[in-house]
């Protein structure tokens, strides 16, 4: 099965110019959606994760059934205040300005086995603060990866922890 097939490309979102990636098509069907999950469960099951971390907000919707399927611990990483309880964060930098991402302090053990995880990799400034941030916080980050690649943005050269992803755009 061809995901791009189940994937719709929307002209203009959120602003003039973008051409947005929209999964919700590939969600709401069913053989697709378990066509993709079982290809993500393949290829993150390789570096034997005993924690996912899925970045908000899409990334929850791959990482939390991965997490299921692969039975290892799912966890958040979220913008700023939306947690409970104590947590760490990482200020990082956007096109124009600054963002923040944060995870709860007690969530991920010192040295357990991470994968982050979410749906489309862009210019990777937010999956790379991710990676630090769970780094900062004594998690082994052993790669990361979304359901979509945008390659000619070229993000995976913002990390170096191994990057996979099930469909790549060139353009």
């Amino acid at each position: 099965m061809n995901l791009k097939d189940h994937i719709r490309g929307v002209p203009d979102f959120p602003k003039p110019g973008i051409l947005f990636y929209d999964i919700s098509t590939l969600l709401r069907h069913a053989d697709a959606w378990q066509v993709a999950m079982g290809r993500l469960t393949n290829v993150v099951r390789a570096y034997h994760p005993t924690v996912l971390a899925g970045v908000e907000s899409r990334g929850f919707l791959l990482a939390a059934p991965l997490a299921l399927k692969l039975g290892c611990g799912f966890v958040m990483l979220r913008k700023r205040g939306k947690l409970p309880g104590a947590t760490v964060g990482l200020d990082y930098a956007l096109e124009y300005g600054t963002d923040r991402i944060e995870i709860q302090s007690d969530a991920v053990a010192p040295g357990a086995r991470v994968v982050v995880v979410d749906d489309l990799l862009a210019t990777g400034g937010t999956m790379a603060a991710g990676i630090k941030l769970l780094q900062n916080v004594g998690a082994e980050v052993v790669a990361a990866a979304a359901l979509i690649e945008l390659t000619f943005l070229n993000g995976r050269g913002k990390f170096d922890v191994p990057f996979e992803a099930l469909v790549q755009y060139d353009d």
